[in-house]
């Protein structure tokens, strides 16, 4: 079993931002140069992305900083396509799964893989919410709740794109008033940009001409051994959260926040995904199939932004900080994987072969009086930031 320092990664979380002045080393590891990465074209062709859906054009679009990472998005459904980040021996490894066409997308039997979800990310409880005693009614996609928005949330739109130069992104929707069941109009804009430090930055912005519920995020899957590498059991992970918001059999929270001291859940430390995962022993890891559960993230903030999870991948080395602006963190391990579809390097979408980690505000969060609200009013702007930060395990 692979193993690093717990001391180490506890230090990662603490330097996280304060360590990166330095462009060419951190505290996480070095960077590699740009002569030392070896140029693995891995990324998909453009033409398998140049489509029209529904009047608006799609397309691949490349954003790339001097050690070789380099980040494909589209624009249909704002989604990461490829990932490629220099691994401990120089070679470019890509660190989400996905595919190699726009069609493979749209027909997967998994909808999110790398997508921005909106309007709510995760799961609101049979559908259904209240804004000053109105009721508003949801498409149910999830047994007998919605799950990332209803039956076409933002995975499945065309974003308008803006892209000036190698290291931004702009992608922009109008989603209209009553859109899946969601009152007022809301103005979404997401800027996603990739620094010369390994740093992806997701920012979200959106305003509406009426009360709703906002909760964005990015579904990414990762593995940070690459694609077809196996199972993610074997990654070493820390998660900055002291508590977990436990869950009923369809995934809905309880209302409860309890500590994870003492679970499966307690990932205050290192430990390999697959240390603690026993699906018959414990209620929770068997109603989400293992891990499917949004953790309580320490308030502790550098800068706006607080460290969430630091994971690492025991054959690459490559590792992953993530830092947000948000209170949770939904740490998902691929358990609904089912083999069914053909990632872009020829491998199948194995059970347990990716993971996510959605920075998030709490599910349910319109029904749970407990959890902090998702309201966004008129003349004010819904603000969320996210950084997923790479570097090498030293």
């Amino acid at each position: 079993m692979h193993k690093i320092n717990p001391v180490v990664i506890s230090l990662l979380l603490v330097s996280f931002f304060v360590s990166c002045n330095n462009s060419g080393q951190t505290q996480t590891g070095k960077l590699l140069s740009t002569d030392s990465v070896q140029n693995i074209n891995q990324l998909p062709a453009r033409s398998g992305f140049i489509d029209t859906i529904n009047g608006k054009p799609t397309d691949l679009y490349i954003l790339k900083n001097s050690s070789g990472t380099t980040l494909a998005i589209t624009n249909y459904g704002g989604r990461f396509v490829s990932l490629l980040v220099p691994d401990k021996n120089g070679r470019l490894r890509d660190v989400v799964v996905g595919f190699k066409t726009l069609e493979e997308f749209i027909n997967s039997t998994e909808a999110y893989f790398g997508a921005t979800i909106g309007r709510v990310g995760n799961r609101i409880a049979k559908g259904k919410f209240s804004i000053d005693g109105k009721e508003y009614t949801l498409f149910t996609n999830n047994g007998p709740n919605t799950l990332h928005g209803g039956k076409k949330g933002f995975q499945a739109v065309v974003w308008d794109a803006q892209q000036s130069n190698d290291s931004t992104l702009i992608l922009s929707y109008l989603s209209k008033d009553g859109e899946e069941g969601f009152p007022g109009n809301l103005d979404v804009k997401v800027t996603y940009a990739l620094n010369q430090r390994n740093q992806v930055t997701i920012n979200y912005e959106a305003t509406t001409d009426k009360k709703t519920v906002v909760n964005l995020t990015n579904h990414a899957f990762f593995n940070l051994n690459g694609e077809g590498s196996g199972t993610i059991n074997d990654h070493l992970l820390q998660i900055n959260a002291d508590a977990y918001t436990p869950v009923d059999a369809t995934l809905i929270p309880t209302g409860k926040i309890e500590p994870v001291a003492g679970t499966p859940f307690d990932f205050t430390k290192p430990l390999t995904i697959g240390a603690r995962l026993d699906t018959t022993g414990n209620t929770q890891l068997r109603y989400g199939k293992g891990y499917d559960h949004n953790f309580v993230l320490r308030s502790t903030a550098i800068g706006g932004l607080h460290p969430a999870a630091t994971i690492v991948g025991n054959q690459s080395g490559i590792v992953l900080e993530v830092a947000t602006t948000e209170p949770g963190l939904q740490f998902y391990g691929g358990n609904f994987m089912q083999s069914q579809n053909t990632f872009k390097g020829g491998s199948k979408d194995d059970f347990r072969t990716a993971f996510c980690l959605e920075t998030q505000h709490f599910p349910d969060a319109p029904n749970q009086p407990s959890f902090q609200n998702i309201l966004l009013a008129p003349g004010n702007t819904y603000r969320s930031s996210s950084v997923y930060k790479f570097s090498l395990q030293q």
